[in-house]
């Protein structure tokens, strides 16, 4: 099954994507919390892109397509922003953000904890974030 969800990058438009994730993931997972940790990571991805790609731009799109099979889901985050390149993410350590009191940075952290595939695929001008979770025993059947 596969659903779609294209948004203009704008701060207000991650309220939506947070509803369209949680809307569809409930028809798929029982578990709150694992519905919760989901939206939490493709809404990090979502800011990030918003915010840091395309400069909250109005005029630029981010598409979320959201897969789900029988032993998981994919989401695909895609724009034409500004490229991310993950070889030259250093991911902080927790008492470094505590110390130097650093406000952002660990978004891509939590998303690698939450989920159990995180790619970043960059061809031509489109940039694509994929993300995947296995189902642990908590999908409907």
């Amino acid at each position: 099954m596969k659903f779609n969800l294209k948004v203009y990058c704008e701060k207000t438009r991650l309220r939506d994507i947070r509803g369209f994730i949680t809307e569809k993931l409930k028809a798929y997972v029982h578990d709150d919390l694992e519905i919760n940790q989901m939206v939490l990571a493709v809404d990090e991805i979502c800011a990030n892109l918003i915010i840091h790609s395309n400069y909250c731009n109005a005029n630029e799109t981010i598409n979320l397509e959201v897969s789900v099979e029988k032993d998981g889901i994919t989401f695909e985050i895609s724009d034409e922003g500004e490229k991310f390149d993950i070889n030259n993410y250093k991911e902080p350590s927790i008492q470094e953000v505590v110390q130097t009191k650093k406000k952002g940075g660990i978004g891509l952290m939590l998303v690698r904890r939450i989920m159990d595939k995180v790619e970043f695929v960059n061809k031509e001008q489109k940039n694509t974030c994929i993300l995947h979770k296995r189902f642990n025993n908590t999908q409907k059947e």
